[in-house]
């Protein structure tokens, strides 16, 4: 996807998620990395239904800033992801509501923050653990993120997604598309485990997902 391309897809993605209730006011951020290494990311405190192609921020692999409005504060946490996982080519951050509340109410487990209650999430989405708590734009966090990551990828269960205690998910895919489908995924999924809170698959359900569909969990 080129430079062109990828400012358009950021601002349609931001709009779908911003109409649909996925964000709201200026919360959230959308980046996606170039071919070059470079990254196109949302501006600070930018409404995601708002955005226009132009104004993204566009800023070298090293984190300087070559144009656009001004960078969101998050930069620091998209780069640990990008750097942690090189298939990621989208990054996108929300405060999406049910998985926000789910962390207030309380996670299933630090490494799972919803159990695999549906075979969509375990093949669309796997493995979502918990970041604790930091302020905004804290870079421990985004530390933490990378760190999760890389042992995820080292214990052959890679993740895509990861859940910021009272922020929100950050969730890659390689492109942004792919990334708000897992997006939409892992919060439908959040909010069935508020509304019912079956029972997981069990684990010959979960092994038959790996071995058609090859599920990561």
């Amino acid at each position: 996807m080129n430079e062109a391309a990828a400012r358009d897809e950021i601002c349609r993605v931001g709009r779908s998620l911003f109409d649909r209730g996925y964000v709201h006011a200026t919360a959230g951020n959308i980046s996606v990395r170039l071919v070059d290494g470079s990254f196109l990311i949302t501006p600070t405190d930018a409404c995601m239904g708002l955005l226009e192609p132009a104004r993204i921020a566009h800023v070298a692999a090293d984190g300087t800033q070559l144009s656009g409005d001004r960078a969101s504060k998050t930069l620091a946490l998209h780069r640990q992801i990008y750097g942690a996982d090189a298939d990621a080519r989208c990054v996108i951050h929300t405060h999406s509501t049910h998985l926000v509340a789910l962390t207030l109410k309380g996670v299933w487990r630090d490494t799972d923050i919803v159990p695999p209650i549906t075979p969509y999430f375990v093949m669309k989405v796997g493995h979502v653990p918990l970041i604790p708590y930091h302020r905004p734009g804290d870079p421990a966090a985004a530390q933490i993120v990378a760190q999760t990551i890389t042992a995820a990828l080292a214990a052959g269960t890679p993740i895509r997604a990861v859940m910021l205690d009272r922020l929100g998910p950050n969730v890659w895919q390689d492109t942004p598309a792919a990334a708000m489908a897992t997006l939409e995924e892992l919060e439908e999924t959040a909010r069935l485990w508020l509304l019912t809170q079956p029972a997981p698959l069990s684990e010959s359900q979960i092994d038959e997902l790996r071995s058609t569909f090859g599920a990561r969990w």
